[in-house]
């Protein structure tokens, strides 16, 4: 199974033209209020590829909560371990503009009460993955990881939103995935080139770096995978990269190998963009199969 340490948030989506430059309000073309957050919709896109998954964050206690508390329960996802605090639930407004293109702003909300020791011993010793953001304070991804690797669990790191982790706690990582941006931002941290193959020489981890339209590269052991992205119409990409780090973790803890389920989690990311909406743009198993078929 897997165990996901993160984030939940309110989304509040906005679609416009353009995104509204400094100083100009710009009306929107539509609005939805959905569940997102980066740790939720990892999980969530997991779990609607076939893994068993249980998610661990907080929310507080009022309506946002229910509403994103029953997407996941919809999505198949175990939120036993998600605690109730006298915090408003973090949200995030999103502007997602006609290309497909989006803007996001974060308010952190509960998720800067969720703590590691709100990890249940019971699901690490079950878990084969531990899925790990950067939404929750850093020192409590830090304390999480440490629980992992305590208790014999690969750990998945999604570097985003990109901000300074010890590199110590980088290196305890099995598995680190970045975008360009946030790549670049860790490159010149550790003073190096900000590719796949420099990211692993600097941290002795694999690394995925995404490429968005260009595909993804990735270093595995000694194994370097290039895959171009897969040809769609993409109308909001909001959730993308969330949907690429749950399904690849599906997919491995299935048993798949690295390059199956690199291609399996690009094919889900490519349909995630091909639909309106975070947590509600995330495939199903069955429709990520099918791409893939044709």
């Amino acid at each position: 199974m897997i165990v996901v340490f993160g984030s939940l948030n309110a989304d509040f989506v906005f679609e416009c033209e353009h995104a509204p430059e400094e100083g100009v309000t710009t009306r929107a073309d539509a609005f939805r209020l959905e569940a997102g957050g980066k740790g939720a919709n990892q999980a969530a896109a997991a779990a609607r590829d076939g893994a068993e998954v249980a998610m661990v964050g907080a929310v507080g206690r009022d309506g946002m909560a229910e509403r994103l508390l029953s997407a996941l329960v919809e999505a198949g996802v175990d939120v036993g371990a998600i605690a109730r605090v006298e915090v408003s639930t973090g949200c995030a407004s999103i502007v997602v503009e006609r290309s497909g293109a989006n803007r996001i702003v974060v308010a952190g909300g509960a998720n800067d009460a969720a703590r590691a020791e709100m990890i249940p011993e019971t699901l690490l010793a079950r878990a084969s993955h531990l899925v790990l953001q950067m939404e929750c304070p850093t020192e409590e991804v830090v304390a999480a990881i440490a629980r992992a690797r305590a208790a014999g669990v690969r750990v998945v790191l999604n570097l985003a939103p990109a901000r300074p982790l010890p590199v110590e706690a980088l290196k305890a990582c099995d598995v680190l995935v970045v975008n360009e941006t946030e790549a670049a931002a860790l490159a010149e941290r550790l003073d190096c080139d900000g590719d796949a193959p420099a990211l692993r020489m600097a941290l002795g981890i694999d690394v995925i770096r995404t490429l968005g339209a260009d595909g993804l590269e990735a270093v595995f052991g000694e194994t370097i995978h290039r895959l171009p992205a897969r040809e769609i119409v993409a109308v909001d990409t909001a959730a993308a990269g969330d949907c690429f780090v749950g399904v690849f973790v599906a997919a491995r803890d299935r048993g798949a190998d690295v390059a199956t389920a690199l291609e399996r989690a690009t094919a889900a990311s490519a349909l995630a963009c091909a639909t309106r909406g975070c947590q509600s743009s995330l495939p199903s198993r069955a429709a990520t199969d099918a791409f893939l078929a044709r």
